[in-house]
């Protein structure tokens, strides 16, 4: 016979066991929530991973990954406004084409990923939306939160 402590803790304990075990598809699935197909795609490649890594060690700490995002930032804000609207955000670059991959730079700049970023709606993308959108890109990748993600949580390998 089991005692009622003796289910709490059997009940305790696969709830734990579930949670570890379904965390790692939980973040994948965040990832294809919170970002486009495109983006999250474009995104998680090692030729993406080697140009936000600036210090070649193989891995991509945050601080590298906010100092890409400024500059990403810095190229969709044409008019220097630190507002990007619909038609900067969307339009082509050369100079982004020369920064990043042409899947990241499609994927970014979509109408979609546009209206994700927005965070109050208001048609525009300020810079503050943008780096704290990318913040949190950079948290999901980064689960166990270190500061710094390798090729395999970048890549979203075994997630």
């Amino acid at each position: 016979m089991f005692t009622p402590n003796t289910v709490r803790r059997v009940r305790v304990a696969a709830t734990v066991a579930a949670t570890l075990i379904c965390a790692p598809f939980a973040a994948a699935d965040d990832m294809v929530s919170f970002a486009t197909g495109g983006y999250a795609s474009g995104l998680r490649t090692g030729d993406m991973m080697k140009k936000i890594d600036s210090n070649k060690d193989g891995m991509v700490s945050k601080d590298e990954w906010v100092a890409y995002q400024e500059k990403v930032f810095v190229m969709l804000d044409k008019d220097k406004t630190m507002v990007v609207d619909e038609k900067e955000f969307l339009a082509p670059s050369g100079e982004m084409a020369s920064f990043a991959t042409g899947g990241y730079a499609s994927g970014l700049q979509s109408k979609e990923m546009m209206h994700k970023i927005d965070a109050n709606k208001d048609g525009k993308v300020s810079h503050d939306e943008y780096i704290a959108y990318q913040v949190k890109v950079f948290a999901m990748m980064d689960p166990g939160h270190s500061g710094t993600v390798g090729p395999k949580e970048f890549l979203g390998k075994g997630l």
